[in-house]
């Protein structure tokens, strides 16, 4: 539960580089999210190219911080892979929670910066890595050791949570 209540969005890293094990990690967690008809429809590119983390923020206005970030890791849906049509989304995003949480576990920070449904910000993406056209990015993740602490948000609210019908 630490890991899921202490996370929080860093957008500010150190620079320190994060070794390949931590980055294998990651992935792991992120192909370890549960996928619709475990069709698992997901992609991903790790960027750690300091020209190419200079580029991203080209991409999308809120992607600012992958420019001083030591890795990126950009999630797609690949809809070659799916078999339940148009869950590659939330296969993805669930994908993605994973790795936020594992990277706030190992002393990392991360940041969500979505793409799709954004079609200017999912075809720069696709220009500048030039992936096919059946591999859609969902989004950014700007990982780093972090150069900013937030404290923990209590973001729970009663009122939104209904039993048995609304």
């Amino acid at each position: 539960m630490d890991a899921l209540l202490t996370r929080r969005s860093i957008r500010k890293y150190t620079g320190e580089q994060i070794s390949e094990s931590i980055v294998k990690d990651l992935l792991v967690a992120a192909m370890s999210a549960p996928s619709a008809q475990n069709q698992q429809p997901w992609q991903f590119i790790v960027i750690n190219k300091p020209e190419l983390l200079r580029e991203l923020p080209n991409c999308s206005p809120y992607a600012q911080m992958t420019a001083n970030a030591p890795l990126v890791i950009v999630v797609c849906g690949d809809t070659q892979l799916e078999k339940s049509k148009g869950f590659w989304v939330q296969d993805c995003s669930a994908a993605i929670e994973n790795i936020l949480i594992a990277a706030n576990h190992l002393g990392l920070g991360a940041v969500w910066v979505g793409l799709y449904p954004r079609e200017e910000r999912v075809n720069a993406v696709r220009n500048l890595l030039g992936l096919p056209d059946h591999v859609i990015p969902l989004a950014l993740i700007p990982i780093g050791y972090p150069a900013e602490t937030k404290e923990p948000a209590n973001r729970y609210d009663a009122s939104k949570v209904h039993y048995n019908g609304w």
